[in-house]
């Protein structure tokens, strides 16, 4: 309301005021109950008008707050910055943050599917030999296969076999691991190593122990053992056609792990 308007309610409540004084006295001098009454209705009705007329214009009730206008967000860079940290600190981080390569020992149980029981020939696999004729001259640990032969007897009860034509070739085989460092890990002890003088003992040998994984370089042997074995592995420098569902081929024990 602005200050003209503001001034003539003024006087108006003035004259009104004036009015109600001089009634007031007429009536408690006649002591008229209705006219007192009659009195303070008229008082309300003009405080009402006066606080109606004194109300701000525009919509009542409780105005929201303002809000203040969101200010639009900093460009922020998500890019790593290798200028804001020295060489020396980047090199720690770039390294923290570099795949973890899976140790040997890891890859083994992988690949085994966590298989408690191994049973592996020696021919072709282990040894560089592969006819019982040549082990009669000599036997040859192959040094590329001794690193994976330690990871699998760290937590594989490992028996090793071979078909020999005499005892000296079987001392001579003996000999050969016990110098290549097989037998000082403490997974595999001397009579753990399997001895027969025809191919069909080492079927019998597997059968009887119940490997969850038989390694063999004689297809036909794996082929013969592939109802009674879980899993198997056979050992071929040549790519031939899958023996079963459950054998597994490789050129070599290393290159099936990896190594």
């Amino acid at each position: 309301m602005d200050d003209y308007t503001k001034d003539d309610v003024s006087q108006l409540i003035k004259r009104i005021g004036a009015f109600l004084s001089a009634r007031m006295s007429e009536i408690l001098d006649t002591q008229d109950l209705r006219s007192v009454w009659a009195l303070v209705a008229v008082v309300c009705t003009i405080i009402f008008t006066w606080r109606l007329l004194l109300a701000p214009s525009g919509p009542h009730g409780r105005q929201p707050k303002p809000q203040p206008h969101p200010q639009p967000p900093s460009q922020v860079n998500t890019q790593p910055n290798s200028n804001l940290l020295p060489s020396s600190t980047q090199t720690v981080v770039d390294d923290l943050f570099q795949p973890v390569k899976p140790t040997l020992g890891q890859i083994v149980r992988q690949r085994l599917n966590d298989g408690r029981k191994v049973t592996c020939r020696l021919l072709g696999i282990i040894l560089e030999e592969s006819t019982p004729e040549e082990l009669q001259n000599q036997a040859t640990v192959r040094s590329s296969v001794l690193e994976v032969v330690l990871e699998m007897t760290k937590f594989c009860d490992l028996y090793l076999m071979e078909t020999v034509l005499d005892d000296e070739t079987e001392k001579r085989v003996l000999t050969a691991l016990e110098n290549a460092g097989i037998f000082t890990s403490g997974g595999l002890i001397k009579d753990k190593v399997l001895f027969c003088s025809k191919e069909v003992g080492r079927t019998s040998f597997v059968r009887q122990l119940e490997p969850d994984w038989h390694i063999d370089s004689n297809r036909e042997i794996s082929s013969q053992l592939a109802r009674f074995i879980k899993c198997q592995l056979h050992i071929s420098p040549l790519k031939t056609e899958q023996i079963a569902p459950n054998v597994f081929s490789s050129s070599s024990l290393e290159q099936f792990f990896g190594v």
